[in-house]
């Protein structure tokens, strides 16, 4: 016998800005959509019949019709309106999905001020949120961040590791540490202050990595969710990934020169790969 198993549609990389325009000042959001739907679609799979598929297209048109009309003000607000209008709309569908990521925008600053209406995308960080609700639980929100790149030039060693025939990789005591942050947590309310919290939750990953006296990338990493949660309870968990931006000190013996821990070489591939999934004991 062969039977269908899991299944979802839905729209994905539906890009849409919205300007808030206050007196004034302007508000800026760039966001990218991805609806998925769950439900009662064995025969639009199985024998053709398109009779419960709302097309894809319609989601597409769906959120840009919420876009206008919403007083959300972040996109966990707007992934909650978005999720629960396709439930309501269409009883086939049993649970909804929204993946929203969003570019960070901000005010240009000119002659020392920011300017209310033109706006800089100064890094790759990218801001990201999951929805999903069914018809009988109210929703769940998952948020983070993608791709926070971050740097230090001191306060990081790696030394004592094992060391076997393979092994050419020198002891440590004062390298350079960058990795390109992503982060996600769970939320113990789906009516959380997500905006505010999500401010914190990435002003105490700054704050730990910078002062923290790593002695590998597990070891800040831990330290990073560690403070997240003992300072956000908002939040039930957190996953951090930290892959290991290598930059690698120059020998300049060759030329004549010495190096005292000033040039080095840059490598993204290959790089370290650590991540862990940090939670209360129950």
């Amino acid at each position: 016998m062969i039977t269908l198993a899991e299944n979802r549609y839905g729209k994905s990389r539906v890009r849409v800005v919205k300007v808030k325009r206050h007196p004034g000042r302007h508000e800026l959001r760039d966001w990218t959509v991805e609806i998925l739907l769950e439900g009662d679609f064995e025969s639009c799979f199985t024998a053709g019949d398109n009779s419960k598929i709302l097309p894809t297209d319609t989601l597409k048109n769906t959120v840009y019709s919420l876009a206008r009309s919403s007083k959300a003000d972040c996109m966990e607000e707007f992934g909650k309106e978005l999720i629960v209008f396709l439930l309501e709309r269409n009883p086939q569908v049993m649970v909804a999905r929204a993946n929203i990521s969003e570019k960070a925008w901000e005010h240009l600053s000119t002659h020392g001020s920011p300017h209310p209406t033109t706006f800089l995308q100064s890094s790759g960080e990218c801001q990201t949120a999951e929805i999903i609700a069914n018809r009988s639980d109210p929703p769940t929100v998952r948020s983070g961040f993608d791709n926070l790149v971050i740097l230090k030039t001191a306060g990081s060693e790696f030394v004592r590791f094992i060391k076997d025939s393979l092994t050419t990789l020198p002891e440590s005591t004062d390298r350079l540490f960058g990795t390109a942050v992503k982060a996600r947590w769970n939320y113990l309310s789906s009516t959380a202050p997500f905006s505010a919290l999500r401010s914190k939750i990435r002003e105490t990953l700054l704050d730990v990595f910078a002062a923290h006296k790593s002695k590998s990338v597990q070891h800040t990493l831990y330290a990073m969710g560690e403070r997240v949660l003992a300072d956000v309870r908002e939040i039930a968990d957190i996953e951090l990934t930290m892959p290991n931006k290598h930059c690698l000190l120059l020998d300049l013996s060759l030329f004549g020169q010495d190096n005292p821990n000033e040039i080095f070489v840059p490598i993204d591939e290959p790089h370290g790969y650590i991540e862990a999934h940090i939670r209360r004991r129950d």
